[in-house]
């Protein structure tokens, strides 16, 4: 059972990029940062870890903070 969440996570995911890659508002506006990008990595290892509450809770929280922090030094830059 949990795999089909993992699996349905995944494919939503997926999709949003799908979707925001065809608007074509992806590559224009909002260019990934390297924080941002391993910030989604910690929160999509958190996600298939899951299992293991101790670790995927860890690697999402590390993910949320890292999300924070870019949010911030972006905003601070515009």
């Amino acid at each position: 059972m949990p795999q089909i969440f993992v699996v349905l996570s995944i494919a939503v995911i997926a999709a949003i990029v799908l979707l925001l890659f065809s608007m074509g508002r992806f590559h224009r506006q909002n260019k990934i940062t390297p924080i941002a990008g391993l910030a989604f990595s910690f929160v999509i290892s958190g996600i298939l870890f899951g299992d293991d509450r101790m670790l995927g809770y860890s690697l999402l929280a590390i993910g949320v903070m890292l999300a924070v922090v870019d949010i911030y030094d972006r905003s601070r830059s515009t």
